[in-house]
């Protein structure tokens, strides 16, 4: 074990009557996906939440969460496969440190993710002790916020998605309210003002222990290149109270766009709102800056923001086409782009291996994608996606085939006749054969579906028809 995790097991030993039994974590038959605490007690005091937290079968339910979501470990290098037996043994001393307030969380792991418009994302990666400390928290803390919050929120939040939230803003656009106040705020998760995001919890947690437990989470540290740096500001992404904190810390915004009547939608920290005009839609925009730069200290992204048109505005992914007079739900562009750019890797024509496995890894791709954007009613650009996979497929296949006397025979075997497949033997160029009739023939869409290529518009059809 790494000098990190050695520090939490010299943690106190444990008191019996503070620390309560030992914790066999025997699992009870319980849904691993339950957002709320399975101990929560709308009636109860909220000054109980401490006990509600470290209560047996919410922690079984916060491990079942942890164990699900697998997910890379943090600092200490302990996985979660590691989790169960760890706790098994360690778990009394780690009660006993949360009760005498000695804990310590572990800085968390820094990560950076590229942005598919450039830049990066900071993700922070707990350690997986902190994961679980962290979801057990976050389950007691779900359900008395969910209360408060807006219904025109929709991310991270239980029984709600971002496919809600993408037809709310189609509902506005169709009642006529075309325009879009394209807020981003810049480096949101970085930038949260820890002394309001924390005097927000305490409106409605009043357990001091639980307050300083999530404001010591906020002021673990990052570790970046083996060297600890202290955190300031920000909820780093990547643990489980960073949702619900962003949630409450923009909950000021969704209740001020209310007030003021704003037609909007938020899913975290991506918020529109609909207007009718352009004039109005620049009017909102300073003002609603100017209320998150002086009120909640956050930073307005200039270059990113913007008022135009919903059809010209991508939002989770998604944009909005007219067809007959109506307003539907389109795959954004720069989405699409994203989604060429996978399978121009998956299907790099230079690429080795069995041709089995790549159509595999392609699958597992594609379904996923179409999953996520089955919302959008676009068909034809499903069907033509699916045409330039078997495309790239034929390129990449033609190309292996290298010689011309090769590329012959393995025409001929794919049943076209020997005085046709010379015109599929030559040429130079993989992509123009690649709509050669003889090639096609040979590796027809039949061929593939043999194979077993999925198709994003048949996925869509099956989507379609189970919604």
């Amino acid at each position: 074990m790494s000098s990190l995790r050695d520090e939490q097991r010299r943690q106190p030993a444990p008191d019996r009557g503070t620390a309560g039994q030992g914790w066999e974590v025997k699992l009870p038959e319980t849904d691993p996906r339950a957002e709320p605490s399975p101990t929560r007690d709308e009636g109860k005091s909220n000054v109980e939440l401490w006990e509600q937290v470290w209560a047996r079968e919410n922690l079984t339910t916060a491990l079942k969460r942890v164990e699900s979501n697998r997910g890379a470990p943090g600092t200490d290098g302990m996985t979660v496969k590691d989790l169960r037996p760890y706790l098994k043994e360690h778990w009394l001393e780690i009660r006993a440190a949360l009760e005498s307030g000695a804990y310590k969380p572990t800085p968390v792991r820094r990560v950076e993710i590229p942005k598919p418009d450039g830049g990066v994302r900071l993700l922070g990666i707990p350690t997986v002790i902190d994961r679980l400390l962290q979801q057990a928290i976050a389950q007691v803390l779900t359900p008395i916020f969910e209360r408060k919050f807006s219904s025109y929120s929709y991310g991270f939040r239980p029984g709600r998605s971002a496919h809600d939230a993408i037809l709310k803003a189609q509902g506005y656009v169709q009642e006529g309210y075309e325009w879009v106040v394209d807020i981003d705020l810049e480096k949101f998760f970085d930038r949260v003002n820890h002394d309001m995001l924390m005097a927000r919890v305490a409106r409605e947690v009043k357990d001091k222990r639980v307050l300083k437990l999530i404001r010591a989470y906020l002021n673990s540290g990052v570790m970046v290149n083996g060297v600890v740096m202290e955190t300031e500001e920000g909820t780093p992404q990547g643990g489980p109270l960073s949702p619900l904190l962003s949630n409450i810390m923009l909950d000021d915004l969704d209740k001020e766009l209310e007030k003021r009547g704003h037609k909007f939608v938020r899913y975290a920290d991506d918020c529109n709102i609909h207007v009718k005009t352009q004039r109005a839609g620049e009017r909102v925009m300073e003002s609603v800056r100017e209320f998150l730069e002086k009120k909640l200290k956050l930073k307005v992204n200039p270059k990113k923001s913007k008022v135009d048109r919903a059809k010209r505005v991508k939002f989770l992914g998604f944009s909005f086409y007219k067809y007959k007079g109506e307003m539907l739900i389109r795959v954004a562009n720069r989405s699409l782009e994203r989604f060429r750019d996978k399978l121009r890797r998956l299907t790099k024509r230079t690429r080795t291996g069995k041709l089995e496995e790549i159509i595999q890894e392609i699958n597992t791709y594609i379904v996923g994608w179409i999953g996520y954007y089955r919302q959008a009613n676009t068909p034809s650009v499903y069907e033509k996606l699916d045409g330039w996979i078997r495309r790239r497929l034929r390129q990449m296949i033609w190309k292996r085939w290298k010689r011309g006397t090769t590329r012959f025979r393995e025409l001929v075997r794919l049943g076209v006749p020997k005085w046709r497949a010379q015109e599929g033997a030559g040429g130079t160029s993989p992509w123009r054969m690649s709509t050669s009739p003889v090639v096609k023939e040979a590796l027809s869409n039949e061929y593939f579906h043999n194979l077993g290529l999925k198709s994003i518009k048949g996925r869509y059809q099956e989507l379609c028809v189970s919604r």
